[in-house]
């Protein structure tokens, strides 16, 4: 398949795709068919600086990442703090990596290529691909790979995007039904509805929306008493 038909094929699939997960499950196996790798992973950066794997064509993937989070090393973890991309042709000797090189190595995976997934807002993680051949990527596995890793951001991207709106739709639902209520039940206007909300939802240090979600939860038992769970998120929405 030329190139041009293959990018505009993915960026078709990954528009299709329902969630922001299956988004970044595909693009783990697109970019082994584009690069012609043995494996492909992707990790993710969160809040806080809190890193998963999000999406790995087989289990060693996934053991290759956890060994840079136990040894606190890798390439995958460079790409997301140091340069846009790292490069290994036998990451078992490659001194940059003394402890997590030799224990992949054991999983069987020997070449490396890590690169930055981002776009100019934000900073996303890395996609890893992995070969069990000694020297797999070259030069011009790299000029793929970072047109590629560019696709695969922009798609991370949109999925975060529209999954976030499609929260702030949801949401904003959820409390026009919960004032329509108060609204009924108390013969109060929309505005003294939203305020009892909100007072409720400092109160309690809460999310809005939460509050929202009990009072339909509850509308056909008006005297139950509104109590935040144990495990709620304290910051409010």
């Amino acid at each position: 398949m030329e190139s041009l038909t293959f990018f505009s094929q993915m960026a078709l699939d990954l528009h299709d795709a329902p969630t922001s997960e299956s988004t970044i499950e595909r693009i783990a196996e697109y970019a082994k068919l584009a690069i012609g790798c043995d494996e492909a992973g992707i990790m993710l950066v969160h809040a806080r600086n809190q890193i998963e794997t999000a999406a790995a064509t087989a289990q060693r993937v996934g053991e290759s990442h956890s060994l840079q989070i136990i040894h606190d090393e890798g390439p995958c973890l460079d790409a997301i703090d140091g340069h846009d991309h790292y490069h290994s042709d036998d990451i078992r000797i490659d001194p940059r990596w003394a402890k997590w090189g030799p224990a992949v190595a054991e999983l069987g995976l020997r070449s490396v290529l890590s690169l930055r997934l981002e776009t100019r807002a934000r900073r996303y993680g890395s996609l890893n691909l992995y070969a069990e051949r000694v020297g797999a990527f070259d030069e011009d596995d790299l000029a793929v790979a970072t047109i590629f890793v560019r696709h695969a951001s922009v798609a991370i991207a949109n999925a975060h995007n529209e999954e976030g709106l499609q929260v702030a739709i949801d949401a904003r639902k959820l409390i026009g039904q919960a004032q329509g209520i108060l609204m009924e039940r108390f013969d109060i206007d929309a505005d003294r509805a939203f305020e009892f909300l909100r007072r409720q939802s400092q109160s309690h240090n809460v999310k809005l929306r939460y509050v929202a979600e009990w009072v339909v939860d509850h509308r056909d038992t008006p005297d139950a008493t509104f109590s935040a769970p144990a495990d709620q998120d304290a910051s409010v929405s």
